[in-house]
C-alpha cells in the first residue's frame, strides 16, 4: 500500500512521533494506522529504556494548590536539558504529576521506595486475611503476592492509574513522555500538605 502524505499528517498528529519515524512505521505496518501506532509506541518505549541512564539534573520544581486552598502539593520532575525543562510539554507533564499527587495521595514514588518494615506488616495482614477467608496454605503466597500489587497501585505514584487516563499507570506515561521528548525523565520527589494534618 502507497504510504500517502496525509496518512503521515495523520499519524504524526495522534503520536506526535517526527514525520520520517511515521512514514517508517506505516511503511513497516504497510498503511496500518493501528499497527503504525504500535509500532512507534514499542519504538519509542525501547528508546526510553536507554535513556533512563542518562543523568538528569535539570528540570523544574511544580505545584499544585486544589481549589480552597486546603490541599497543595510540590513536586520535582527532572530531565536533561534546561531547554526540554523550559517547554510547555514538560511542564504540563510536571503539573499533571502533581495533580496525581494531590488527587491519588501516594505514599511512595515506587514498590522498591516501600519501607521493609511496612512490607512486612503488609504482608502479614494480607497473609492472615486469606487463611480467615479459607485460602489452602499452598496458594496463600500467591495470594499475597497479587494483593501486594494492588497494595503497590494504591501507595506508589509510578503504579497509580494515571487520573486523566485510568487506562495506564502513572510508570507508563512516563515512558511515553521519555519516548516523545527525547530526554531521560526522573520523577524525583514530591510532597502533599493537607490543612490540619499532622507531619509524622
Amino acid at each position: 500500500m502507497a504510504v500517502t502524505a496525509e496518512m503521515v499528517k495523520q499519524l504524526r498528529e495522534k503520536t506526535g512521533a517526527g514525520m520520517m519515524d511515521c512514514k517508517r512505521a506505516l511503511q513497516e505496518t504497510n498503511g496500518d494506522m493501528d499497527k503504525a501506532i504500535e509500532y512507534l509506541r514499542e519504538k519509542g518505549l525501547a528508546e526510553a529504556s536507554k535513556r533512563a541512564g542518562r543523568v538528569a539534573a535539570e528540570g523544574v520544581i511544580e505545584s499544585y494548590i486544589h481549589l480552597g486552598n486546603k490541599l497543595g502539593v510540590l513536586v520535582e520532575v527532572n530531565c536533561e536539558t534546561d531547554f526540554v525543562a523550559r517547554t510547555d510539554e514538560f511542564r504540563e507533564f510536571a503539573r499533571d504529576i502533581a495533580m496525581q499527587v494531590a488527587a491519588a495521595n501516594p505514599l511512595y514514588l515506587a514498590p522498591e521506595d516501600v519501607p521493609d518494615n511496612v512490607l512486612a506488616k503488609e504482608k502479614e495482614i494480607l497473609r492472615v486475611q486469606a487463611i480467615n477467608e479459607g485460602k489452602p496454605e499452598k496458594v496463600v503466597d500467591k495470594i499475597v503476592e497479587g494483593r501486594l500489587a494492588k497494595f503497590y497501585s494504591e501507595n506508589c505514584l509510578l503504579e497509580q492509574p494515571f487520573i486523566k487516563d485510568p487506562d495506564k499507570k502513572v510508570r507508563d506515561l512516563l515512558s511515553e513522555k521519555i519516548a516523545r521528548i527525547g530526554e531521560n525523565i526522573i520523577i524525583r520527589r514530591f510532597v502533599r500538605f493537607q490543612l490540619g494534618e499532622t507531619i509524622e
